[in-house]
């Protein structure tokens, strides 16, 4: 079914089918949130409350975005409200909630010492993410895990073309460093 059927039937009070959209575009918004807080708890709390605000607003979606991109806009909005209300320790990478990587299907590992290097490999990332802007790993994560086009991502983000291709170069050439540096 397609968003634009969907959102139809949500807007007529059909929770089975605001349901339908929770599962489908949970996980990319988990994900998103991920990248900001970095903690499996605070991630998810983030993502509920964006289902939340999406199911009390839907009659306020206009269609001048994809239903995605809108979804998104609520999302980093209640991360950054997340972040402004979080104590500052809170944010720091030791605090990172590995949990998220023990849990997902592609990342499992029966051996605790692939396990440990995994670990090992996304403190790593996160740590270099760290020094990049947040709307660049914003992008990147629009790019590639929600595969919105760069004039979608230009308007998510509010940057140029050329801000949005250079900062996804950037964050392109941390991951390439990062698995070149755990090969050596």
């Amino acid at each position: 079914m397609s968003d634009e059927a969907l959102l139809d039937h949500i807007r007529r009070g059909s929770e089975p089918h605001f349901g339908e959209l929770y599962n489908r575009y949970f996980q990319r918004i988990y994900t998103f949130a991920y990248v900001r807080v970095r903690n499996h708890a605070d991630a998810e709390e983030i993502a509920q409350e964006t289902f939340t605000a999406v199911f009390r607003s839907i009659g306020a979606f206009g269609g001048r975005s994809t239903l995605l991109s809108w979804i998104y806009g609520i999302a980093k909005n209640t991360a950054n409200n997340h972040l402004r209300r979080a104590k500052p320790h809170d944010a720091r990478i030791d605090d990172l909630d590995e949990s998220v990587i023990a849990t997902t299907d592609a990342f499992e590992s029966s051996r605790p010492d692939e396990e440990f290097e995994l670990h090992a490999y996304a403190r790593t990332v996160a740590a270099r993410l760290d020094k990049l802007a947040p709307w660049q790993v914003d992008a990147f994560c629009m790019r590639h895990f929600d595969n919105l086009s760069i004039p979608e991502i230009c308007e998510r983000t509010d940057r140029s073309s050329d801000a949005v291709r250079s900062s996804l170069y950037r964050v392109k050439r941390v991951f390439l460093e990062t698995v070149g540096a755990e090969a050596r």
